[in-house]
C-alpha cells in the first residue's frame, strides 16, 4: 500500500490483504515458509505492548521465525505466582522449550496503559484493565516519589515500568535458571513512536541510553 492509496479498514480489506499475501508475498519467500512449516527456533522473546503502532518485526527488521512475540496492555510481566496465566506460560515455553537466548521488554511513548495508570479515573469502567495495571503500580509509586508531573511523569513512568517488568521477569523460575547458566540475556527498550528511535536500558548504570551507544557497548567499544 502506497502513501496515496486509501486505507481499507473493513473486514473485506483484511481478507484482500491475506489474498495479496498468499498470491504475491508468500511465493517470493516460499523456501523460508517451507522451512518454518517444520518448526520454529526464535532467538528472542519480545514482550511488548498491544498498541497497534508498535510492530516488533518492523522495528527490529527481523524475519518470520526470529521473534517469539508476547503482546499485552502495558508490556507487563506479572511476578511469578502473582497472576499465573498467558504471559507466564509464554515466558516458560519460550525459555524452557524454545530455548530463546534473549528476552526484550519493550515499552513505548504515548502508552495508553501508562496514561491509565497515571489517571485512575480513566479506567474506572474497565475493571479488567484496572486489575491488570496493578502489576505496574510499583512503577507509578517510584515516579510519584520523585514528584514529577505532566510529560515528565509520563516519560519516567514508561521507563520505570520497563525496569519493573524486567524485575518481575527475573522472578520466573525458568528465567532464573537460564540466567544462572548464562544461557539468556535480558534487556529493556523504549520505542519512540514519533521519531522511530529506541533507547536501551543499560544494566551497569540503570539508565536508558541511545541506541548507538548501546550498539557500541555490545561491540565492546
Amino acid at each position: 500500500m502506497t502513501q496515496d492509496t486509501p486505507r481499507d479498514d473493513s473486514l473485506l480489506g483484511l481478507l484482500k490483504g491475506v489474498e495479496d499475501f498468499s498470491h504475491k508475498v508468500f511465493p517470493e519467500r516460499e523456501q523460508l515458509f517451507s522451512e518454518l512449516a517444520e518448526g520454529q527456533s526464535p532467538h528472542t522473546l519480545f514482550i511488548t505492548c498491544a498498541d497497534s503502532r508498535v510492530v516488533p518485526e518492523m522495528i527490529t527488521q527481523t524475519q518470520p521465525g526470529e521473534l517469539f512475540v508476547c503482546r499485552n496492555i502495558g508490556n507487563i510481566v506479572p511476578g511469578y505466582g502473582e497472576m499465573l496465566g498467558g504471559v507466564s506460560a509464554v515466558v516458560e515455553f519460550a525459555v524452557m522449550v524454545l530455548r530463546v537466548r534473549h528476552v526484550v521488554i519493550c515499552g513505548h511513548t504515548d502508552c495508553g496503559a501508562m496514561k491509565g495508570l497515571l489517571n485512575p479515573d480513566s479506567t474506572r469502567d474497565l475493571p479488567t484493565v484496572e486489575a491488570w495495571l496493578r502489576n505496574a503500580q510499583a512503577a507509578k509509586s517510584a515516579v510519584f516519589a520523585r514528584k514529577l508531573e505532566g510529560a515528565a511523569a509520563m516519560n519516567a513512568l514508561i521507563e520505570e515500568n520497563v525496569r519493573l517488568q524486567l524485575a518481575h521477569l527475573r522472578t520466573h523460575p525458568a528465567v532464573a535458571a537460564a540466567r544462572a547458566n548464562d544461557a539468556i540475556s535480558l534487556q529493556g527498550w523504549v520505542y519512540d513512536i514519533g521519531d522511530g528511535t529506541v533507547s536501551v536500558l543499560d544494566g551497569a548504570t540503570d539508565r536508558f541510553i541511545p541506541l548507538a551507544e548501546a550498539i557500541r557497548r555490545e561491540n565492546g567499544v
